[in-house]
């Protein structure tokens, strides 16, 4: 059975970092795994995603702050923000989805993602 399980959210100021954990079960040959975040009254959306092969994509927004990275040993990925912003408080998600060609190439949209963590809180307080 395919399971993810995420950790690591939290509370912290304006400035500061937190690092989530996706711990990952179940899985077998070539897949791409995501975060997603999404904050009360909007829509879930994809912040960065690597491939099995270490292919990352992240959006305009995460560039430089935030960096996904992944222990194949351990089957976990990993979000490491720093510079937190208040607008990056949301449920933070992991999901996982099959490896397919060039798919660095396009936008990291929940709607191709079929197995999703149960999410774990972000909150950035200015």
């Amino acid at each position: 059975q395919v399971q993810l399980v995420e950790s690591g959210g939290g509370s912290v100021q304006a400035g500061g970092s937190l690092t989530l954990s996706c711990a990952a079960s179940g899985f077998s040959g070539l897949n791409i795994m995501a975060w997603f975040r999404q904050a009360p009254g909007k829509e879930r959306e994809g912040v960065a995603a690597i491939d099995t092969f270490g292919t990352r994509r992240s959006v305009d927004s995460a560039k430089g702050r935030f960096t996904i990275s992944q222990d194949k040993a351990k089957n976990t990925v990993y979000l490491i923000m720093d510079n937190l912003k208040p607008e990056d408080t949301g449920m933070y998600y992991c999901a996982a989805r099959r490896w397919v060609i060039l798919w660095e190439r396009k936008s990291i949209s929940a709607s191709d993602f079929g197995t999703w963590g149960q999410g774990t809180q972000v909150t950035v307080s200015s």
